[in-house]
């Protein structure tokens, strides 16, 4: 029974995810199909709706989060405008694919061409600013000069707008991408929320449109997902935006338009992890342990102390042994524990007597000896009796240089018996004086 239930709500659920998709699906061919003149356009496959108070910092180009896009979904934004020359052709090409965008204006440009600011926001896309002046210096500026960097950027794109500050998104971009904390602390505290990016296409460099399509569409692959950075002054731009939204479209990828949250629209229902690149899921460690929360306890009871008897001595090295070799030691012992009368009762052992440690004293140690080594002379003239009588004589007994080591010679005896290399009585006063320095008193 439990085998099929488990079959029928798996059946749902990939029912519920087939229904999804066909749903995504058809709102992108209705959204195409709603595209004057283009029945195969991109379209803009979903509106997302953010809170830049909860996400001050978005970008990996910078900052650790990013918009909360699924996979195959790309946000295009343009920086630097509006020029009218370049600027109109951007959005044509933009609303023949029915596209929205996000804009990022520079406030000088927006004094200068007021009504190219105003186009876009008919065109329905977002808009942002960019500083008034594009210094490239915001890493070094100090907390005045960002600000008036900032709001006077805003006021002049607020002038373009005649005012209207429904009109324009709380989105900024630091030029050049100089993070700072100064700025970045000042747009946070206005409830600004700054914007970095996922891939550029380098498109404000000197390079060829072919170049600029090849970066696009190689780092938009790489990450599957994320926010392009582009220029919508760049004749490069201009030629290389039409084979990119085509590359997109044969790729499968899907455009998202983002725009603030406001009292009558909130935002988007999300996820803390959708807000990362690659968010961490349960099979990759976290860099840090969690804290550990403060237990309330209800009772405070106190355990027994273990008893001796709890003990066993004799399994002592074992117990040590098996932590070592990670074995798991058994609890309860096989042997009877000792009784405590046992280990308490001290045993006592008779005290030696004094003769025991006392040695033997006399001429006879010097004797045994003299005696050992004469036999052992013998037993090496034994083993080579044919050597020559000079080949076993032996040093002198004296020290003095003068002596005839002749006179100290062995001998060889007639009747064959051991020979004696000194007399007892002269070595006899040398053995009492001997052992009288080394007696052992008792």
């Amino acid at each position: 029974m439990s085998a099929g239930i488990l079959v029928g709500e798996r059946k749902r659920s990939w029912t519920a995810v087939c229904l999804a998709l066909l749903g995504c699906i058809a709102a992108q061919t209705a959204l195409a199909a709603d595209c004057p003149g283009n029945p195969n356009a991109l379209g803009t496959s979903r509106t997302l709706v953010v809170d830049p108070t909860e996400h001050p910092r978005i970008g990996t180009m910078q900052y650790a989060q990013t918009l909360p896009l699924a996979d195959h979904e790309v946000v295009l934004t343009f920086d630097d405008g509006p020029l009218p020359k370049y600027s109109n052709q951007v959005l044509s090409i933009l609303a023949s694919q029915c596209v929205k965008a996000t804009f990022f204006i520079i406030g000088g440009q927006a004094n200068a061409n007021p009504e190219g600011v105003r186009k876009l926001v008919a065109a329905g896309h977002t808009v942002g600013t960019h500083s008034q002046h594009h210094p490239l210096t915001f890493d070094k500026m100090s907390a005045e000069k960002a600000k008036q960097e900032i709001d006077d950027g805003i006021a002049s794109t607020l002038a373009a707008l005649n005012g209207d500050k429904s009109k324009l998104a709380p989105f900024f971009r630091i030029p050049g991408l100089l993070r700072a904390e100064i700025p970045e602390a000042y747009a946070a505290s206005q409830g600004i929320q700054v914007w970095s990016a996922d891939f550029p296409a380098d498109d404000w460099r000197h390079i060829s449109p072919q170049r600029v399509y090849d970066l696009a569409i190689q780092r938009i692959e790489a990450k599957r997902k994320g926010i392009l950075l582009l220029h919508d002054i760049q004749p490069r731009t201009v030629a290389a935006l039409p084979r990119i939204l085509n590359e997109l479209k044969a790729r499968g990828y899907r455009i998202v338009h983002v725009v603030p949250a406001t009292p009558d629209r909130p935002a988007t229902p999300t996820e803390p992890q959708q807000w990362y690149l690659r968010p961490p899921t349960e099979t990759v460690a976290i860099a840090r342990w969690p804290t550990v929360p403060n237990f309330v306890f209800s009772e405070a009871r106190m355990l027994p102390a273990p008893a001796f008897t709890d003990m066993d001595w004799r399994e002592a090295d074992a117990i040590d042994h098996a932590p070592r070799m990670r074995i798991a030691f058994p609890r309860q012992t096989l042997g009877p524990l000792p009784q405590v009368a046992q280990v308490t009762s001290a045993s006592t052992l008779p005290i030696p007597a004094a003769d025991v440690f006392r040695l033997p004293e006399g001429p006879g140690l010097t004797l045994l000896a003299a005696r050992s080594r004469a036999d052992r002379r013998e037993r090496i003239a034994q083993r080579a009796p044919d050597a020559s009588p000079a080949a076993h004589q032996v040093a002198p007994a004296g020290r003095g240089k003068g002596k005839d080591p002749s006179k100290h010679a062995r001998q060889p005896r007639a009747d064959g018996g051991p020979v004696r290399i000194a007399s007892a009585k002269k070595r006899a006063p040398r053995a009492e004086a001997t052992a009288i320095v080394r007696r052992v008193p008792d």
